[in-house]
């Protein structure tokens, strides 16, 4: 059996990030098929409450289960309402280094909810999981992407030439990477 990360509900201020839930459902719905997540992510197109009730209620759960990483619905903590998902995925444990990945509904962006949870479930990986890398990774042409990853602390690293794919084809990403050392004295 892989090692697994404990469930984990995790508290900002403003933020609470859990685990999803069938309640979830029409929020991860609406915000997946945006056009602008749909831009970004090779989420099925067109994003059916289907696959909205698999990731919620099942495919989240598994993997975390399953040893690849733990996704948290990101939820405003005054009203409740759905803002995002953060997650780590890729996990390779032996070398403690995992990926983040996100998305911001369209009700959320431009508030910083983005880079507070990223942040968040950052200083948790490297804290209290003992773990020695996070990386991230965004395509050249997700300037909002890219915002996230600085403003949550990444330090960029280079490029990765054709390594990624969303609907309209081949992308370069971008990779940043977040380290003990990144949040000290922080």
């Amino acid at each position: 059996m892989p090692p697994i990360f404990p469930e984990t509900v995790l508290r900002t201020d403003r933020l609470l990030l859990r685990p999803f839930t069938a309640a979830d459902v029409e929020e991860t719905r609406a915000a997946c098929s945006d056009e602008l997540t749909q831009q970004w992510l090779p989420l099925p197109r067109p994003y059916t409450t289907e696959d909205a009730a698999a990731w919620c209620t099942g495919v989240s759960h598994h993997l975390r289960t399953s040893g690849d990483g733990i996704h948290f619905a990101v939820a405003d903590t005054d009203s409740g309402r759905l803002l995002g998902t953060v997650g780590l995925k890729k996990t390779d444990w032996p070398a403690r280094v995992s990926e983040v990945g996100y998305w911001a509904a369209p009700w959320a962006r431009g508030r910083g909810v983005m880079p507070e949870a990223t942040r968040t479930v950052g200083a948790w990986l490297l804290g209290g999981q003992g773990f020695q890398r996070l990386q991230l990774f965004a395509a050249t042409g997700n300037t909002a992407s890219q915002r996230v990853a600085e403003k949550a602390g990444f330090q960029k690293e280079g490029v990765l030439r054709n390594a990624g794919y969303v609907h309209s084809g081949r992308v370069d990403l971008l990779v940043f990477s977040l380290v003990p050392d990144d949040l000290a004295g922080n």
